[in-house]
């Protein structure tokens, strides 16, 4: 009695039993019948509390009602099934159950500090980003700046090998240039043994009539009409020091070869750096470096000639 009037507000209390519950009861005493019935004698089994059972439902039924929704993991309460599935999906929770708790509203206070922290949250994220995008481009310029270095070693590397390959090639030239210079060399070394032994043969006719010979150029200057193919070339060399020199050379022969012989054989008065011109007295002409390569008869200089040495 007393606690029917404890719970006689309770909903559900003046409700009668539903008809499953009232067959169960019924049908459980009809059986425990038959049972001694048959059986007569042995173990009976215990009669069902009836009102046990009753007080039971009548405890389930006032029962306090689910208020909201509770994550067994975190302990945090949801009004909503939407706001459980948002919870699931961001913190990655799966144990739910209902409880009576229930989830009271924000006041005006909570509501700013929720701001707030929502706030500093989206601050302090958005720095991170920053921070993370900061990072990612200072990264993009170091590689920047090491494939400009590796550009620049590589063009470093094929200017390297340009300047080898040249100075190779100019190595080549220089070596061809000292084995053209000393068969020019021995040329008029051979030359010079030749005319030796020329001389020797003839004596001192040989010698008067090859001193003779300027005499004779007047001759030929007379006589412009005939024409006559001269293979060799007498050339009379005065030094600056007015020493004189004769040698023969071939017709065919360039200047340069009469001016390398006279580097080569008179390094007394001139030596090899030493530069000098070479020029004639009648007509007056000086021989620029062009003319260097010109032959022999091409510039006048055959059958014989003056040279002038000039510093």
């Amino acid at each position: 009695m007393e606690w029917l009037l404890a719970h006689a507000d309770d909903p559900g209390i003046n409700e009668p039993p539903t008809e499953g519950e009232a067959g169960h009861t019924v049908g459980s005493e009809e059986e425990k019948m038959e049972t001694e019935a048959v059986e007569g004698s042995g173990d009976a089994e215990e009669p069902v509390d009836a009102e046990g059972e009753k007080d039971e439902e009548k405890k389930d039924q006032t029962a306090e009602e689910a208020k909201s929704i509770k994550c067994d993991e975190c302990g945090k309460l949801f009004r909503t099934s939407e706001e459980v599935e948002f919870h699931a999906v961001k913190s990655g929770h799966s144990s739910f159950s209902e409880s009576t708790e229930e989830k009271k509203p924000l006041t005006e206070e909570e509501k700013r500090q929720k701001k707030k922290e929502l706030e500093d949250k989206i601050r302090q994220r958005r720095k991170e980003r920053e921070q993370l995008e900061e990072k990612e481009a200072w990264e993009r310029e170091k590689k920047r700046i090491q494939m400009g270095q590796e550009i620049a070693e590589r063009k470093r590397s094929q200017q390297e090998q340009e300047m080898k390959r040249i100075a190779e090639e100019r190595r080549k030239e220089k070596l061809e240039d000292k084995l053209a210079r000393q068969r020019v060399k021995e040329q008029i070394e051979r030359d010079k043994q030749a005319r030796k032994e020329k001389f020797a043969n003839k004596g001192e006719g040989g010698s008067q009539t090859s001193v003779s010979l300027p005499k004779s150029q007047p001759a030929a200057v007379a006589q412009p009409a005939q024409k006559k193919e001269y293979s060799t070339t007498r050339l009379q060399i005065r030094l600056p020091s007015g020493t004189p020199l004769v040698q023969e050379f071939k017709a065919k022969e360039s200047l340069s070869a009469v001016r390398l012989w006279i580097s080569l054989n008179h390094q007394d008065e001139l030596p090899a750096d030493a530069p000098f011109k070479l020029s004639t007295s009648f007509p007056r002409k000086i021989f620029s470096d062009e003319d260097m390569d010109k032959p022999l008869d091409v510039l006048g200089l055959v059958p014989s000639a003056v040279l002038m040495v000039t510093k």
